[in-house]
């Protein structure tokens, strides 16, 4: 039987419930922004999911709240004009998911609040003080840890118990693209496996860099989060498909485009926790003084038709733990 892998740590405490009834007066509209690296159609999901819980706490568009989007399409270099754009439209709090978006809002604004719904290390990003005191503008969800990188790897191991060496894909324009490469070396080399790194800076470098993980040894692939990667998933795991490279992703949308296996955060989640957020943002509260959480869904999903294809065998245990697999 299928089941859901589910992970809920605190960073300190979790956020209070409030009645869903407005802070201001009848009449009042707020303005939300919502800055995305990604498309429309691809960030549905996590869009769909914020609105809904924003429903149930009281804010329903056309009535108390307007939503204004700015989506990069996948072109993450302009997510700093983007970010302009959107504080000169004067919201009252910017939504975002990942660590260069949320790096481009913070740069555009010290004072509009900023509620991250899903990123990697915002302290080593240099977005916030701490976790507990964030002591600025933004606030939100972190979704990443060593550990996390740590649980891919294994999966790895399970179902190539034979695997010797892997690579990571990754961007160096990622803020904390340093320290997720040092945090996934260490969670390589504890399992006792090589590790090599290659590296794209955009999208026309996606297939030399993964050919080059296949020339270079690697057994598997470990792909890094990254906003550019998300708005390319179908290149990457086709890429992986050619190469006959197993690899491991971070999110479902991989796996539905021909990746192989992706174990992470379950995205709508964390867009429904940071309508919360957003709620205690819009009644009076300050982001400084909100301690972010780090809660997280895990979810795993396998394409077992791409195992067909480039011959790996993935063990029926791990199959039972999926929550999505596809034949």
């Amino acid at each position: 039987m299928k089941r859901q892998i589910v992970l809920f740590a605190l960073v300190a405490v979790l956020i209070p419930f409030f009645p869903a009834f407005a802070a201001e007066p009848p009449g009042k509209v707020w303005k939300i922004g919502n800055l995305v690296s990604s498309t429309p159609s691809v960030n549905a999901p996590r869009d769909e999911a914020l609105r809904q819980r924003l429903r149930e706490l009281g804010y329903e568009e056309g009535k108390n709240i307007v939503m204004e989007y700015k989506y990069a399409e996948g072109k993450v270099d302009r997510l700093p004009q983007l970010a302009r754009e959107l504080v000169e439209e004067k919201p009252d709090v910017i939504v975002v998911g990942g660590t260069a978006v949320a790096v481009a809002a913070k740069k555009a604004t010290s004072t509009i609040p900023i509620v991250v719904a899903g990123a990697g290390d915002l302290v080593e990003a240099g977005l916030i003080k701490s976790f507990m005191y964030p002591g600025g503008n933004v606030t939100g969800v972190a979704r990443m840890s060593a550990d996390f990188f740590g649980a891919r790897l294994k999966l790895i191991k399970e179902i190539l118990p034979k695997a010797t060496e892997v690579a990571s894909l990754s961007n160096p324009k990622t803020p904390d693209h340093d320290q997720r490469l040092r945090d996934a070396e260490l969670g390589a080399r504890a399992l006792g496996l090589r590790f090599q790194s290659v590296k794209a800076h955009n999208a026309n470098e996606l297939d030399g860099a993964v050919g080059a993980a296949a020339k270079g040894g690697a057994n598997a692939l470990f792909v890094m989060t990254d906003a550019l990667f998300n708005s390319h998933v179908s290149q990457i795991a086709q890429s992986a498909i050619k190469n006959r490279l197993p690899a491991v992703y971070d999110r479902t949308n991989f796996v539905e485009a021909g990746g192989l296996m992706s174990y992470g955060v379950n995205l709508p989640d964390l867009s429904r926790r940071a309508a919360e957020y957003v709620d205690q943002i819009l009644r009076g509260a300050k982001p400084a003084d909100l301690t972010l959480l780090q809660s997280m869904r895990f979810d795993l999903s396998i394409n077992l038709k791409t195992a067909d294809q480039i011959g790996v065998t993935i063990p029926p245990e791990i199959v039972q733990r999926a929550i999505k697999v596809i034949k």
